[in-house]
């Protein structure tokens, strides 16, 4: 693959560029507003009530940029968030509004200069159409003018998740999925990983949910809420056939120890009870796919009888922050949640190169 050959001085990694965790100040964060009713099956309205809280909810905290792709979809989003501060409109061409996955993956280097990498995306292994949204990161870069780090890898950001010490987290069902890299083995996309992310160590999960058309993102299932303490997804009903993956992982990440021989911190958090399914297929509803960002956590809720619990959780294990639920109901028939639609910028000096 291209990126493969590129000189060492033109990565990322020639100016220590990193992945910083989520937790990390963000200058503002990313999302597009949803359009196309035929995307959502009918549910657009309700989706879009949705998307009003949630931006209304971080704009509250730190800067929203958002996506618009046409005048409808900048009117619609321009009435209902009139009066709302802190929100800046990009015209921006999209297939989709799932911004961690065709949207850019910001990084920072020790000196607080912040640049982009472009990854190629196919829509989940060429599930949907996704020509534009391949084109979204550059337009992201030329909008802030801002240095962009190409690479051919195919990667959605859901597929990540990092701590601030360089350990990621995945699914070989996602990254090794026949559709996405098939000419690279685990070492050489790691490889390219520590090129353009700074991802130091990663940790291999087998599989994600039932129903989730991204072959098992690791932002529906397992997250990092600090360097030491992972949220794992369960399973309680042992009939549900997301029993036995969820235990897995569970498992290995009990047993998983950090570069000075530590175990982490692995914290259970049930999955909704209820099952939702749609045109047949299932819907993967979970708790995990919050969005950390400046003083708050936005958490999605399914009027489930496990939302409370899965809220009494999490509230501790973010001191500091706000943990604040809101309704995705509408929105989970897309298939993701709030990790999935939004994008961080971290707070920093922007790298033109």
């Amino acid at each position: 693959m291209t990126e493969m050959r590129i000189a060492n001085d033109e990565l990322p990694k020639a100016r220590a560029f990193y992945l910083p965790a989520e937790w990390i100040e963000h200058a503002a964060s990313w999302t597009s507003w949803p359009f196309a009713d035929d995307l959502w099956l009918g549910y657009l309205e309700g989706v879009r009530r949705e998307f009003t809280n949630l931006v209304a909810t971080i704009a509250r905290f730190e800067p929203v940029y958002l996506n618009v792709r046409d005048d409808e979809a900048e009117f619609d989003a321009r009435q209902r968030l009139s009066g709302i501060k802190n929100i800046h409109f990009h015209r921006l061409p999209l297939n989709d509004v799932w911004f961690r996955d065709n949207g850019p993956l910001f990084v920072k280097n020790a000196q607080g200069k912040v640049a982009l990498t472009d990854w190629e995306f196919n829509a989940w292994g060429e599930k949907y159409q996704f020509d534009k949204d391949n084109l979204a990161p550059e337009a992201v870069a030329d909008l802030l003018k801002m240095k962009r780090y190409k690479t051919n890898l195919i990667l959605e950001g859901g597929s990540l998740e990092i701590n601030s010490l360089g350990t990621c987290l995945t699914t070989r069902s996602c990254l090794r999925h026949p559709k996405r890299n098939p000419e690279l083995n685990q070492l050489e996309i790691e490889a390219v990983l520590h090129d353009y992310l700074g991802i130091k160590e990663v940790i291999w999960l087998e599989d994600g949910l039932e129903g989730d058309h991204t072959d098992g993102h690791i932002d529906t299932i397992v997250r990092f809420v600090s360097d030491r303490t992972i949220v794992c997804s369960v399973a309680e009903d042992q009939e549900d056939t997301n029993y036995v993956t969820m235990q897995r992982n569970l498992r290995q990440l009990q047993a998983l120890r950090n570069a000075q021989g530590e175990p982490y911190r692995v914290v259970e958090l049930p999955l909704p009870q209820k099952r939702r399914e749609l045109d047949g297929q299932r819907l993967p509803l979970t708790y995990a796919n919050f969005y950390i960002g400046n003083g708050f956590v936005a958490v999605p809720l399914y009027n489930d009888v496990n939302d409370q619990r899965a809220l009494d959780i999490l509230r501790p294990l973010f001191p500091g922050r706000e943990v604040i639920g809101l309704v995705a109901e509408n929105l989970i028939t897309g298939g993701g949640a709030f990790h999935c639609v939004t994008q961080q910028q971290p707070q920093g000096e922007i790298y033109r190169g």
